[in-house]
């Protein structure tokens, strides 16, 4: 599922338009981005929780030409799937 088709699915559920919907998936989407940006963390029960993870700085491999690198260090968004949603996947 894509982000537009579940657009569609939760304007058929609720009964709203196309437009509204895109716009409440949007909100929900833009509010999780932002509370992460700030260092936040954001737990849906039965669903997951997203967090950021900070990584060090590592030397690498240039996969072209095999050269070393160094990789600077970074903060990436991760995702943990919550007990509930693991038990539903795994029926």
């Amino acid at each position: 599922m894509n982000k537009s088709q579940l657009i569609e699915r939760v304007a058929q559920n609720e009964g709203i338009t196309v437009k509204d919907s895109a716009s409440v998936v949007s909100v929900v989407f833009d509010t999780i981005t932002e509370s992460l940006a700030k260092g936040g963390r954001v737990e849906i029960r039965g669903f997951g929780s997203f967090k950021v993870k900070d990584y060090s700085s590592y030397q690498g491999r240039n996969p072209k030409t095999g050269d070393i690198i160094q990789v600077k260090k970074k903060k990436l968004p991760y995702f943990k799937v919550g007990k509930e949603m693991k038990e539903r996947v795994d029926r």
